[in-house]
């Protein structure tokens, strides 16, 4: 069973979480060999730039890109992103944001792919441009944006293009990055939960995105309140800029090589827009770890090891079927199938009840379907878990 002890001494009640990395619901469970980088991290002080600098090389290794910080999550790195493609290397712009009046601030972005995290653009003093109609989301039509739409909207107000990652976004990516390069526009990726498969650490890159950003809790196994921003290597020194503390005589900072492109400022900025996303050093090395671990495993591994946590609670309802999850290859899922949705609201209501409280994946609960996900899963849970499934659901 999961330790839950710190927990109980605080009066805070364990869950099993078989929803999945919500965020919500304190993401997943880190390896020992990430906890214990962390711990170790704990223990030594160093320069905060240099430690950037080593995950930079990491995750250039896994992803491609030219450069990569780690941030306090997914939305932080689209904080930094934004802020990145607004001032560029001007630490004058860097110094005014979220005031930007006189940038270019204008950030385009399909009108199907608005979601809540989009909110980090204008957090950063980023405007939306919202272009297209969904028609084939809202029904009336099969439209959506279309790459002339995109095109249509770039000015030279435009900061960057937004594209949110995923299997049915329209335009695709590799059309719109080929109409802002033409426009000399970068295209700022969100790819929080785009993980797995693995080739997405790589693929948005390939396509043409010039920023990507990536949860570092949720498949990767690192700290929940880690992120990572890579892609160009102007950008991504921009970003880092606008996150250090630089609090110190100007002649004694000197940029990484990995953030070389931070030698064409002007002067230093203060302390930037980014400040709030910054990671400390425990985040940054744990994050390290659970990248390195997560780009290496075999995904026919990976994909085995969460199969059979989901076989340990399989017979524990009739009728329950392993599906692969349509959005991320290599995950699969335990469905549950209900009469209707008030009896999987039921089962799932008694399901949070119980102590420890079990926590399923609800998001088609209004089709009547409930559904295990192994990924934040203890092993030492699953005859818990296996037993509130055949009270409450079977």
């Amino acid at each position: 069973m999961s330790d839950g002890g710190i927990y109980a001494s605080l009066g805070v009640r364990r869950i099993i979480n078989a929803y999945g990395t919500n965020t919500r619901l304190s993401g997943g469970m880190m390896a020992p060999e990430v906890v214990a980088a962390m711990a170790a991290a704990a223990r030594a002080c160093v320069e905060m730039h240099d430690l950037q600098a080593a995950a930079s090389r990491a995750i250039a290794e896994a992803t491609g890109a030219e450069a990569g910080i780690v941030t306090s999550g997914a939305a932080a790195a689209l904080l930094l992103g934004a802020a990145a493609c607004m001032a560029r290397l001007d630490p004058g712009a860097m110094n005014r944001l979220p005031d930007a009046t006189g940038l270019p601030d204008e950030f385009i972005v399909v009108r199907s792919q608005r979601n809540m995290y989009d909110r980090a653009l204008r957090a950063a003093g980023g405007r939306i441009i919202e272009v297209g109609i969904p028609d084939r989301l809202s029904g009336p039509g099969v439209r959506d944006a279309s790459a002339g739409e995109v095109a249509e909207a770039i000015t030279p107000r435009t900061a960057a293009v937004f594209h949110l990652a995923g299997e049915g976004a329209e335009p695709t990516l590799p059309e719109v990055a080929r109409i802002a390069h033409a426009r000399g526009v970068p295209v700022l990726v969100d790819a929080a939960a785009q993980l797995p498969p693995v080739g997405n650490l790589r693929r948005f890159l390939d396509q043409g995105a010039d920023l990507v950003c990536f949860s570092g809790g949720k498949a990767i196994g690192g700290p929940q309140a880690s992120g990572i921003l890579a892609g160009r290597r102007d950008l991504v020194s921009s970003a880092m800029a606008q996150m250090l503390d630089l609090d110190l005589p100007e002649a004694q900072f000197v940029a990484p090589p990995e953030f070389a492109a931070l030698n064409q400022m002007r002067f230093l900025p203060h302390h930037g827009i980014g400040r709030a996303g910054k990671a400390g050093k425990e985040e940054i090395v744990g994050l390290i770890v659970a990248l390195r671990h997560f780009a290496a495993e075999d995904p026919a591994a990976r994909t085995a090891r969460w199969t059979a946590r989901l076989d340990a609670v399989r017979d524990a309802v009739p009728g329950a079927a392993l599906v692969p999850d349509g959005a991320k290859p290599g995950l699969p899922l335990l469905e549950l199938r209900f009469a209707d949705r008030a009896a999987a609201e039921r089962a799932e209501a008694a399901l949070r009840a119980r102590d420890p409280a079990v926590h399923l994946d609800a998001s088609r609960i209004r089709r009547g379907v409930l559904a295990v996900n192994p990924i934040a899963l203890d092993d030492a849970d699953l005859p818990l878990l296996a037993a509130a499934l055949r009270e409450c659901c079977g």
